[in-house]
């Protein structure tokens, strides 16, 4: 009898870690009054880490205790521990609330008294006047780098006279042709090309790279060398120039098994 009830209680103990131990993939949703789309969804336990999409739909694997940590920029971060009814429906709703960043309060300008004596002597400075107010034309967009504005310099058939760009008239700079001929024009091009690509992967290595590697393991001396190999690819910026996180990351995630397997050939 006492073996019966030992072999049973073995029977429940072994269960229940199996129980545990059984991985799961549940399909969720994150509700919000805010954007849903391109929320972190990290399950530190099982190194698994996604994105939602752009209703807030996402899919994860889980066990049972597991925690789920949600954050996004946007939101309070939130954190989810995976309960038996999570595990039987495989679903999961989660709402997050907005993070609102206050700002005290400043007094810009002036100081007022009421005293309109007083308060005319205390107003300083002139109105600015901008390009627009004076008919001239100029140019509100993102600043141009350097490398940019050499190029344009290099390129540019712009009619000149004695070195001063005219509207009309004058004679066509004869540089752009030299340039061309030259390479210095190429050069420049490409110039160009590698420090927008530089661009586009420090951005995508800032804003993804501590989720990421959460869930895709990698000693911290490689990670800066990881995202130089991935902008390497000649399809890298198509692939992450103006794409969304979700779209990133699976290009990210194709690079790192292709990192891995090159990392594993030089140890060896």
């Amino acid at each position: 009898m006492v073996k019966i009830k030992f072999g049973l209680f073995l029977f429940v103990v072994f269960s229940f870690q199996l129980i545990n131990a059984q991985t799961t993939e549940i399909l969720g949703r994150v509700e919000s009054a805010n954007n849903v789309e391109n929320i972190h969804v990290i399950n530190k336990s099982l190194n698994q880490f996604t994105i939602t999409n752009i209703v807030g739909e996402f899919k994860v694997l889980v066990r049972l205790n597991d925690t789920l940590h949600f954050s996004s920029i946007q939101h309070k971060p939130k954190s989810v521990i995976i309960t038996p009814s999570i595990i039987n429906l495989k679903a999961l709703k989660v709402y997050l609330e907005e993070q609102v960043n206050e700002l005290e309060e400043v007094m810009v300008g002036n100081f007022m008294t009421g005293d309109l004596l007083s308060d005319v002597k205390n107003v300083k400075g002139k109105p600015p006047i901008n390009f627009y107010d004076v008919g001239i034309p100029g140019y509100t967009g993102r600043p141009a780098t350097q490398s940019e504005r050499r190029l344009s310099e290099a390129s540019n058939f712009r009619p000149s006279v004695n070195g001063n760009t005219m509207g009309g008239g004058g004679s066509v700079s004869i540089l752009p042709i030299i340039n061309a001929i030259t390479g210095r024009t190429k050069m420049l091009k490409k110039r160009v090309e590698i420090e927008s690509k530089d661009d586009v992967m420090l951005s995508v290595k800032a804003r993804l790279a501590k989720d990421f590697f959460l869930s895709n393991p990698l000693d911290a001396r490689f990670h800066a060398d990881f995202f130089y190999f991935c902008a390497d690819d000649e399809q890298f910026m198509a692939r992450c120039n103006h794409k969304s996180d979700f779209e990133i990351l699976i290009f990210l995630r194709y690079k790192y098994k292709q990192y891995l397997k090159n990392l594993n050939e030089v140890e060896k």
